[in-house]
């Protein structure tokens, strides 16, 4: 709202507004103005100062040489000082819009290259405030470019290095200054977003600063050499340069700016090394990836790098014999001078064996094994098609789309083996009674004039849209949105789903009924789909496909067999179950028992509430009525949250949850062995989440949508597992270190306490004091009995002294010292003999507060109607010593 007087209108009564100082005429003295000004400006009468200003700069000779005036005259005022200097600016600004063009500020004026001077000496000693009606007053984008170089380099000199970059960024400066010395600091000080903006729009500056930041990931770099060269840096935060994080900066940038890899070397090759590391663990540890497979993606990964091969040779080397080395730099085609000579003897003698092998009789191939005890294809193999044309799909449309009809759907692309976005399809499987399609993807979006793309999109829009056609499939939805990212024309698919049914679903209701169900945690043993196909069909999927670049053409036989099994399945599953789903604990009616969690969108349907959806594909809604997932109490159920989720942990642990957290340093897998060893659900934000579920099993990882807030996420994962909270559960957990051992501590007690450890005196307001009995024990041994509407009242005795290792400070037997430093003095003397509680294994305090209240309200949609009623907010409820 315009609280200022018309426009041009400079006539207004005199009597209004008239500053306390005298005359507006005594406006034609900045300094006088100024300080008229500075005498109202504590009333924030805005309308009144608007008024005073706007007849001040009517009566200023020149107004702006009349503002330089005022700004260097407050320069010595802080504080009000600042933010008045500010205001008087932007009213010039808008008063001089609104008067015809000032003589002094036309180009080539003399007076012009003076005042704008003037203007970057303000601004390199003032406010940043100032610098965009400075900058829009005075013209300084068109000032001389050495003196707006030469105040950016003193407010650079004075340690002002964010001002610096904003004003340089401001006047588009950046071309002429030097990238490492602007930006160096700014990273030092956790400040990457300003230094992205000074490079926004600039490709040659944001390639000089990837390389710059590549340079600090190089092996054995350590940045505290570079914050040693820039000593002016302060609140330097080195932890958050360390070779990780800096790695993902560095891999986002590349990714935003659309850059060459090869321009850090560094961090792709340290990439890649993780990949090797995780492929020789697939290949060589658990044995889930072919050796074919391991060399398809080895060979490709690793490339003509030799800091690449060598480090390979190393990793080989630690997981198998010489033999084995000397098979997978042959299977590589490694350079034989690249091999330590060990290796390179051992290669020419398994060369020779093959030779005389050869020459006399057939080779016999090392790795096969007996496929017998792994679900069969039931269809021949000419049953299975490739469609890579338009014809293709044609001709196969209308037994596709036949009315009524049961179709298994999965897709495939290449390994992502970086969190590097969604991987795109790279083949989509469609499987009907006695025959899979296998529609090529990259080979459809290859035919010229865009026709293979536009017939794919329409199939599988016609399918997927079609109520009456049921699509079967396992994490469908992850599915559907990696056939978005590869195809953009079908990235709504999943809007226009009808009539989908996940058996993934299905099968988290089958465990959870089955508790406590057959472990998946073993190396190599069934996990998901092929765990479904075990439990419904009696024997797994052979998964030794599941990580074969997808991407490569032509697929091999394997490959093809692996896709068609991985769709066909699916739908003898679904048979099965609608034969007998009683024998899986299913309801009788199949469809009905997974009707709560059918993928049917349309645009007749609710979207999701926030409170109720998880965002990632893999999540899935709630379990309502018949096909619900078993109850779990709070207290029984378990889990493991990433660094990323520290809020959701809170919410879960304030709600009784035993809640486990990563570390920020601890990778993912570490996630992984957690919840391996001591059979917890892992929570996480997203990224890993393929990986992580891979490692556990179906049912037992979820990803959390980051974009809820940790109440929003408390809620949906307690109805998504089902838990059971009750209002006992309630803080019968600690929230900063997980313990559910508490003990009671009496007032007198903790006062007693609190004087002996120094703190300030535990008197009452009458001079009165609690003194303990003379045996030192106050009323730890009997104390008086807890008020009657205290409602938090865990079950836990009372401390005595004998609990106590040491008084001074206070120390618990386990050698866990009291936190008494937070805890108020006035909370020991409200009235009532209110107990403490305190953590037997972080030593936090806690006291009857308002927490209960708060947070009975905050989750009263999942909390278990009480027996009794709770006291109202306010009244209880465990505050925690340090708020």
């Amino acid at each position: 709202m315009d609280l200022g007087v018309p426009a041009g209108d400079t006539t207004a009564d005199p009597a209004v507004g008239e500053p306390a100082t005298g005359d507006p005429a005594a406006g034609q003295d900045p300094v006088l103005l100024l300080q008229a000004l500075q005498a109202r400006w504590p009333t924030k009468d805005l309308h009144q100062l608007r008024e005073e200003a706007w007849q001040g700069f009517a009566a200023l000779d020149d107004p702006l040489t009349g503002l330089l005036d005022m700004l260097e005259g407050g320069r010595a005022s802080g504080g009000q000082g600042h933010s008045l200097q500010t205001w008087v600016a932007c009213e010039m600004q808008r008063w001089l819009q609104a008067q015809p063009p000032h003589p002094g500020l036309a180009p080539g004026s003399p007076q012009l290259g003076q005042l704008q001077a003037r203007a970057a000496a303000v601004l390199a000693g003032g406010p940043f405030s100032l610098t965009e009606p400075l900058v829009s007053i005075f013209r300084l984008q068109d000032a001389d470019r050495s003196l707006l170089l030469d105040h950016i380099g003193r407010l650079h000199d004075r340690g002002k290095f964010k001002e610096a970059v904003l004003l340089s960024t401001k006047l588009k400066l950046q071309r002429e200054l030097d990238i490492e010395k602007m930006s160096i600091p700014l990273l030092l000080q956790n400040k990457a977003n300003l230094v992205e903006r000074y490079v926004d729009g600039f490709p040659d500056l944001q390639r000089r600063l990837l390389v710059l930041m590549d340079s600090w990931c190089k092996p054995g770099f350590d940045i505290r050499d570079v914050a040693r060269r820039v000593p002016e840096v302060t609140g330097a935060r080195l932890e958050k340069l360390s070779p990780k994080l800096l790695s993902r900066q560095v891999l986002r940038l590349l990714e935003r700016y659309g850059l060459d890899p090869a321009l850090c070397s560094n961090v792709i090759n340290q990439q890649h090394l993780g990949t090797l590391q995780y492929l020789c663990y697939k290949r060589f540890v658990e044995g889930s990836l072919s050796q074919e497979n391991w060399a398809d993606h080895v060979r490709d990964l690793v490339g003509q790098s030799e800091w690449l091969q060598d480090r390979l040779l190393q990793l080989l080397a630690s997981h198998g014999d010489m033999a084995m080395t000397a098979r997978c730099a042959q299977d590589l085609s490694l350079p034989e001078g690249r091999l330590p000579a060990a290796v390179a003897n051992e290669l020419s003698r398994l060369q020779l064996q093959e030779r005389a092998a050869q020459a006399g009789g057939r080779l016999e191939e090392p790795g096969s094994k007996d496929r017998s005890s792994y679900y069969q294809l039931p269809i021949a193999r000419e049953d299975i098609c490739f469609l890579a044309t338009w014809e293709d799909l044609a001709q196969h449309r209308p037994e596709l789309l036949q009315p009524g009809g049961v179709v298994g759907v999965d897709l495939e692309w290449r390994p992502l083996f970086q969190a590097s976005g969604r991987p795109c399809a790279s083949l989509v499987q469609l499987a009907v009674e006695g025959r899979v399609l296998l529609l090529d993807v990259p080979g459809l979006a290859q035919l010229p004039g865009g026709q293979g793309v536009q017939a794919l999109s329409q199939l599988l829009s016609q399918l997927f849209s079609d109520p009456s056609i049921t699509k079967l499939g396992y994490g469908m939805a992850g599915d559907l949105q990696s056939l978005g990212a590869s195809c953009p024309t079908l990235a709504d698919l999943e809007k226009q789903m009808r009539g989908g049914l996940d058996l993934q679903q299905m099968h988290r209701q089958m465990r959870l009924a089955d508790r406590p169900g057959p472990r998946v945690d073993a190396a190599g043993a069934p996990r998901g789909l092929s765990l479904l196909v075990q439990q419904v069909l009696g024997k797994p999927l052979d998964k030794a496909q599941q990580l074969s670049n997808w991407d490569l053409r032509p697929l091999r036989e394997e490959q093809l067999v692996y896709a068609a099994t991985d769709a066909y399945c699916l739908l003898e599953v679904y048979r099965a179950l609608c034969r007998d789903p009683a024998r899986f604990r299913l309801s009788m009616n199949l469809v009905k028992s997974l009707g709560a969690r059918r993928i049917v969108r349309s645009g007749a349907q609710r979207p999701p509430d926030r409170r109720e959806a998880l965002a990632s594909p893999q999540q899935v809604p709630v379990a309502v009525g018949e096909g619900a997932a078993p109850e779990v109490s709070a207290k029984d159920f378990r889990v493991v949250c990433d660094s990323m989720l520290q809020g959701l942990a809170r919410s879960l642990r304030c709600l009784g949850v035993d809640v486990r957290v990563l570390g920020a340093g601890e990778d993912h897998r570490r996630a992984a062995e957690i919840a391996r060893q001591e059979e917890r659900i892992i929570l996480t934000s997203g990224l890993p989440y393929h990986k992580l579920q891979a490692q556990v099993g179906a049912g037992r990882c979820l990803s959390v949508d980051c974009s809820l807030k940790a109440r929003e996420q408390a809620q949906a994962v307690l109805r998504h597992f089902n838990v059971r909270v009750t209002l006992s559960d309630i803080f019968s957990r600690c929230q900063v270190c997980n313990c559910d051992r508490y003990l009671k501590v009496s007032k007198d007690m903790m006062k007693h306490l609190m004087r002996l450890n120094g703190h300030q005196e535990a008197s009452s307001s009458t001079g009165e004091e609690a003194t303990p009995s003379e045996d030192g024990q106050g009323t730890g041994s009997a104390p008086e009995p807890t008020p009657k509407d205290c409602v938090y009242d865990p079950p836990c005795r009372w401390l005595e002294t004998s609990d106590l290792q040491t008084i001074t400070p206070a120390t618990l037997g386990n050698g866990t010292r009291l936190q008494l430093a937070g805890v108020p003095v006035g909370v020991l003397w409200r009235p009532g003999q209110w107990p403490f509680y305190c953590c037997t294994g972080c030593g936090k305090v806690f006291w009857e507060g308002s927490h209960l209240g708060r947070l009975t309200a905050k989750f009263h949609e999942v909390l278990e109607p009480p027996a009794r009623l709770a006291a109202p907010p306010g009244q209880a409820g465990p505050q925690e010593a340090l708020q």
